[in-house]
C-alpha cells in the first residue's frame, strides 16, 4: 500500500486524479485527497490550478459512480426499510434538504463530515443526477482551489492550518447548512403564497 501512494504522489496530477476517483468511489485513500492537493501543490506551485481542476474532476467521477450505484440497487433496499415513521420522516427532510448536505459535506474540508452516508443517501432516494452533479461540482471547485492556493502559499504548514482551524471549519459547515436550510423554507413559503 505504501508504494501505492508513493506512486500516487510520484505520478503528479495524474496520481491525483486517481486518487480523487478512487477516494470518490469509496475507496478512501490514507491520507486523504485533501492532503494531496496541498502536498502536490507545495511542490509544483506553477499547477495549482491545474491540481484543482484535476481533483474536482477526479472526485466528481468518482462520486457520481457511488451514486449510480446507490441509485440502482439503494432505491430496493430503501422501499423495504422506509415503512416505519421515522424513516418516512428522514426521507421526506432529505427530499427537501438532502442536496444541501451534499453541498457542505464536499465543500468543507473536514474528515468528520460523512460525505459517503449523503452521496449514498441521494442516489438511493432517487435524487436527479444532473441536480447532484451540479452541487457536487458547485461544492468541489472551491474546495479545491482553495486547498492548492493554501498549499501554495503555506507549503507544509497548511495542514497544520487546517488542524488548528477544524473547528472554525465545523461551526462554518453548520452555520452553511443551517443558512441553506433557511433560504430554502423561505422559498418555498414565498412559492405558496404566490400560489394561492
Amino acid at each position: 500500500m505504501k508504494n501505492f501512494l508513493a506512486s500516487l504522489v510520484a505520478w503528479g496530477p495524474t496520481g491525483l486524479f486517481i486518487s480523487a476517483f478512487l477516494d470518490g468511489a469509496g475507496l478512501p485513500i490514507p491520507g486523504g485527497v485533501d492532503a494531496l492537493v496541498i502536498y502536490l501543490a507545495t511542490q509544483i506551485p506553477q499547477d495549482t490550478i491545474w491540481l484543482a481542476i484535476v481533483a474536482v474532476i477526479g472526485s466528481v467521477i468518482g462520486n457520481f459512480l457511488l451514486f449510480l450505484i446507490a441509485r440502482r440497487g439503494g432505491q430496493a433496499f430503501i422501499e423495504k426499510r422506509s415503512a416505519s415513521k421515522r424513516s418516512q420522516r428522514f426521507r421526506r427532510w432529505f427530499d427537501r434538504y438532502g442536496l444541501s448536505t451534499v453541498f457542505v459535506a464536499a465543500l468543507v474540508p473536514l474528515p468528520v463530515m460523512p460525505l459517503k452516508i449523503f452521496v449514498l443517501s441521494s442516489g438511493a432516494l432517487g435524487s436527479k443526477p444532473i441536480r447532484f452533479v451540479l452541487v457536487f461540482v458547485a461544492a468541489r471547485i472551491p474546495r479545491y482551489v482553495g486547498l492548492a492556493l493554501l498549499g501554495r502559499a503555506m507549503g507544509v504548514n497548511a495542514m497544520d492550518y487546517l488542524k488548528h482551524h477544524a473547528w472554525h471549519l465545523l461551526g462554518f459547515a453548520a452555520a452553511l447548512l443551517a443558512l441553506l436550510m433557511f433560504v430554502m423554507r423561505y422559498a418555498d413559503k414565498r412559492t405558496a403564497i404566490a400560489t394561492e
